[in-house]
């Protein structure tokens, strides 16, 4: 059996982790090929269903490609201040498989982007319409799937610039982790 690395800075990996937070507000400053490539290979080894891997990134950087799909909800406007975004599309052969999947490589994508300094933060499209322009906007070919993407830079902040941002912090450990049968705590 193959054995399991163990990080000698296990503690420091698992703190950062903690950390990584939805940002939604970047400086100008532009990301390195370099730092988007690492980014983008984290998100190509992501585990999938079946390691049917359904996804294709399209890395856009393009400022009036990133204001047009800003419009596409007003939920999501911030996305235009974003230095470069990262559409995910999904194959559509087997939705259900893939929307989870769609999720692994979203959250992979915003760790990335955190252990590398920058920050990351995902925009839905909204209901079929609204992805139906987004899938428009990116070229996306019939039958593909484009539900969201995540944009990606220097962040300036992570706290919410939209109206009426709901508060941080977490549910404690005891009203989220059960022990055999939900409701029933460890004594």
């Amino acid at each position: 059996m193959e054995r399991m690395s163990q990080l000698e800075n296990l503690p420091d990996v698992l703190r950062e982790l903690r950390r990584v937070r939805q940002v939604r507000q970047f400086t100008k400053g532009e990301v390195s090929e370099s730092t988007l490539h690492d980014i983008l290979q984290v998100a190509r080894w992501t585990g999938s269903s079946r390691n049917s891997q359904p996804w294709h990134f399209v890395v856009v950087n393009e400022p009036e490609r990133l204001r047009q799909l800003s419009q596409i909800r007003t939920a999501i406007n911030w996305v235009a201040s974003a230095p470069l975004a990262v559409a995910i599309v999904l194959d559509g052969d087997n939705l259900p498989s893939e929307i989870y999947d769609e999720g692994r490589v979203t959250e992979r994508l915003l760790i990335a982007a955190h252990l590398v300094g920058l920050g990351a933060g995902t925009a839905w499209f909204g209901d079929e319409s609204q992805q139906h322009q987004a899938e428009e906007i990116l070229g996306v070919p019939a039958g593909k799937l484009s539900r969201s993407l995540v944009a990606i830079g220097h962040a300036t902040t992570s706290k919410d610039p939209r109206p009426g941002p709901t508060k941080g912090g977490r549910r404690p450990m005891s009203d989220l982790v059960s022990y055999n049968r939900f409701g029933e705590h460890r004594s």
